[in-house]
């Protein structure tokens, strides 16, 4: 008897009901070339790129969960058993690390924002040289892709960082793919073309640094505020479907703003809102302390309880210090 992944595996778009040659070319030209892409869309988006009817749309994506095993019921331990894929990325850190239950989790959105100078970056950068390193070493032997809206990429940092684990910087670099965007529409633009870099790289890390500036900058008044969470929450959950499509990383900054009540002694709190908020898997607030250190308080999680601790963040990146 054929398993549902052997099905899934033989099954192609034209096979879904209500998907001909054309509907087809149109769905593969927008990043819908499989039946997981499918699966996990909206009925709204596949309506956009396709010109069918929502309704048509949602019958497509009602067989294409079908075909993939996805959008039913399941015992808590099938669920388990399905989570056994998702790996895990080392910060360079092992009290981060360890506060994260191992490190970044694959398949999740993990969000570090903090204040300027708390090492969000900086951090940003340890992910992607260790995404490069071997599997022994805590790292995925992967390639990365990274959307940059602030020009605060630095590939002098990177080869500081690899060559301080022990890694060829050169290749380091020829493994990091860096898109800048210079305005939030671009910026979606880039987490919606993503998938066509993952099909000619093994990309198992995706970061955005940082998530919120430019929807900060061009959204000014309470009278923009819902369209700006709107195209948030769409970004946000294309990034969320690629980390699921993909069994990949999603590792993103978030900037702070005053706010009248008190944040975890602290009155600042992260742009975004609710949508950031609910749609990011783990999410740890980063500030500075003394001689270069910096500490991580893990303030929402699945599973995990709230805790923090202390790094270092140094000339050879992220660590624990001494």
């Amino acid at each position: 008897m054929e398993s549902n992944e052997e099905n899934k595996e033989k099954k192609t778009i034209e096979d879904l009901p209500g998907v001909g040659e054309a509907t087809a070319e149109k769905l593969r030209e927008n990043g819908y070339d499989d039946i997981m892409a499918i699966a996990v869309a909206s009925p709204k988006d596949l309506s956009d790129v396709t010109g069918i009817g929502e309704g048509a749309a949602a019958k497509i994506i009602a067989a294409a969960r079908k075909f993939a095993d996805i959008g039913n019921f399941e015992t808590g331990e099938e669920i388990l058993e399905r989570r056994k894929s998702i790996q895990k990325l080392t910060t360079g850190s092992k009290n981060l690390d360890d506060l994260l239950g191992g490190g970044l989790e694959t398949q999740a959105i993990t969000e570090f924002f903090g204040e300027f100078g708390s090492g969000k970056t900086q951090i940003m950068h340890q992910l992607a040289v260790n995404c490069t390193l071997p599997k022994e070493k805590g790292g995925f032997d992967s390639d990365v892709m990274m959307i940059d809206t602030e020009n605060t990429f630095r590939p002098e940092r990177i080869i500081q960082m690899a060559k301080s684990r022990g890694a060829d910087p050169d290749e380091t670099l020829k493994r990091i793919h860096v898109a800048r965007a210079y305005n939030s529409h671009h910026q979606i633009l880039l987490a919606e073309k993503a998938q066509d870099t993952a099909k000619e790289y093994n990309i198992k890390l995706l970061i955005v640094d940082s998530l919120t500036a430019h929807f900060r900058s061009e959204y000014v008044g309470r009278g923009s505020l819902a369209e700006r969470q709107q195209l948030l929450n769409k970004h946000m959950h294309d990034l969320l479907r690629f980390g699921t499509i993909y069994n990949a990383v999603i590792a993103v900054t978030n900037q702070v703003s005053a706010r009248p009540d008190v944040f975890f002694g602290d009155p600042m709190a992260p742009i975004g809102g609710n949508i950031v908020g609910h749609t990011a898997t783990f999410r740890i607030y980063l500030r500075k302390s003394k001689g270069g250190k910096r500490i991580a308080r893990l303030i929402d999680s699945p599973y995990l309880p709230e805790g923090e601790t202390v790094i270092q963040i140094g000339e050879d990146g992220v660590s624990d210090g001494t």
